[in-house]
């Protein structure tokens, strides 16, 4: 069990001992995690973590830090514990109905913004399909000044999350968010779709690194036997919710492009006349697809 000795009091020290406890327990990320656990608890940014180096913690801040440490080093991630997570260098609240958001999914939101090109200023409307903490859409919206969205979500807790996101970043009065399975509740025409379906195959699921295997929503993972089931849902519908012009935006797992794009063309969109895009991520692995009509 991970415990502060008494020598230890400062800032500086606990840190330094939160991250030598990570490192041994296989956590890349152990100097990063270490610095954000301490600014949560002493409700301080990374500039105060800097600067307090010497300070010395409560007896009180000691043992939450060290129970924060000891949730970390069983692989619950940093998000989780404090509750929020950076996106687009945005915060979001994330809860146990949403995903953790990555940086890989902001190749989708640069995807679009590069697709949407000079119309950034056009009414847009724009739809976010499983939503969960609202990352993706709320991210374009702040980049979007005049457009509005929907997003939907079989949770009810995540889209609570979500309209909870929207309010802080004061984008509540251009977004809506509704129970939804897919399309099925949904009328009218969209500028924009995007989504980063589920699309990890089932029998994978329990294989992944224990962050994602056991502390991410399985709905949200769960993409069926192939992990692209989503897509052929998506697609069945897309063309039918698509304004003139419209573009849809897709995340999907690595290797999934090919499958996804033949999906697309047994699918009613290939009677439109489709455009067709792929963006890599940071890893230079294709993680993005954009369908323009």
């Amino acid at each position: 069990m991970f415990v502060f000795p008494p020598s230890i009091r400062k800032i500086k020290a606990a840190a330094g001992l939160i991250e030598q406890a990570l490192t041994q327990a296989g956590i890349e990320t152990a100097a990063l995690d270490a610095r954000l656990l301490i600014e949560h608890v002493c409700l301080i940014d990374h500039a105060g973590f800097i600067a307090s180096g010497d300070k010395e913690l409560s007896d009180d801040q000691l043992s939450s830090l060290a129970a924060l440490a000891r949730r970390r080093m069983n692989r619950e991630p940093v998000a989780r514990i404090i509750g929020k997570a950076e996106f687009w260098s945005l915060e979001f609240s994330i809860s146990a109905e949403t995903l953790d958001p990555r940086p890989d999914t902001e190749t989708l939101v640069e995807l679009a913004l590069e697709m949407i090109g000079t119309r950034r200023n056009a009414p847009l409307r724009l739809l976010d399909l499983g939503t969960g903490s609202g990352c993706i859409l709320l991210s374009l919206l702040t980049e979007l000044p005049n457009a509005v969205g929907v997003g939907v979500d079989l949770s009810q807790a995540a889209l609570e999350t979500a309209r909870q996101n929207a309010m802080a970043l004061g984008l509540d009065r251009r977004t809506q968010f509704l129970k939804s399975d897919w399309f099925s509740s949904l009328n009218g025409h969209f500028d924009v779709i995007v989504s980063n379906p589920p699309y990890i195959p089932q029998a994978e699921i329990d294989t992944l690194e224990p962050e994602v295997a056991f502390f991410e929503p399985r709905a949200a993972l769960d993409g069926g036997v192939d992990g692209l089931a989503p897509y052929r849902l998506i697609f069945d519908k897309a063309s039918s919710y698509l304004a003139a012009n419209g573009m849809i935006l897709l995340e999907f797992g690595q290797g999934q492009e090919t499958d996804i794009i033949e999906i697309i063309n047994r699918s009613p969109m290939k009677e439109q006349k489709c455009s067709f895009q792929l963006k890599a991520d940071l890893q230079g692995i294709n993680r993005v697809i954009g369908i323009e009509i």
